[in-house]
């Protein structure tokens, strides 16, 4: 029995999500950025046992590595923006001694992600602070973190209030955008949500069933 724990970042996605009607998995909206996300789920990791946390909800995609509608599955969450400018360019903040700047996603939850949703695209998922907005920004990303698949702004918190818990931490989302200039014409939040809901459904079904957990709980 897995006692999963999801987190997201906006009530949107939660209620995406608790309409899979996935029995054992609490669903959270903790706030948006890495801040929040990690406050939050160390919180809730702190007042409850689970298997897993799982951090879900939407994302963009780097064009040619997904595509809007596509699910992606994180191998590791990367913070893409901590470190600082320098005349060579960005440096990392392993560059500084200051630190990490990139947690794996537990093998094995990733792995039952990928049995349950076969069709994922996988790869690693940056968390930025401040979104991509420019083909200059993507396009330097892109370049920088070549197994990046898509960029969003809460999995790397999550990630680290996971490891501080010794909680298995995966990333799911769900592209609704490609990276790069914003036009929110051309967003597809409503596919978004519908790929993140089947993806849960298509976990649940092969969890054994157990009592829905609380008010939150999808």
């Amino acid at each position: 029995m897995t006692r999963l724990l999801v987190v997201t970042a906006v009530d949107a996605e939660a209620d995406a999500l608790r309409a899979a009607d996935a029995p054992g998995v609490t669903i959270v909206a903790v706030g948006a950025g890495p801040a929040a996300a990690a406050a939050g789920t160390a919180r809730l990791l702190a007042a409850g046992a689970y298997d897993g946390v799982l951090c879900a909800g939407i994302a963009g995609a780097f064009a040619g590595r997904a595509n809007v509608g596509d699910v992606v599955i994180g191998t590791r969450s990367i913070a893409a923006d901590l470190g600082a400018e320098s005349p060579d360019g960005f440096l990392p903040i392993e560059e500084l001694g200051f630190g990490v700047s990139a947690l794996d996603a537990d093998k094995g939850l990733v792995d039952r992600w990928r049995e349950a949703v076969p069709h994922a695209v996988t790869g690693a998922i940056l968390t930025l602070s401040t979104v991509t907005g420019t083909e200059a920004t993507a396009a330097a990303l892109g370049a920088r973190y070549p197994d990046a698949v898509a960029e969003a702004m809460e999995g790397f918190g999550v990630a680290t209030a996971a490891a501080g818990a010794l909680v298995p931490f995966a990333e799911l989302r769900a592209v609704s955008n490609t990276i790069g200039p914003r036009d929110r014409s051309q967003w597809r939040l409503g596919g978004a949500f519908a790929a993140l809901r089947s993806a849960l459904t298509m976990w649940a079904e092969r969890q054994p069933a157990v009592r829905v957990r609380g008010a939150d709980s999808g």
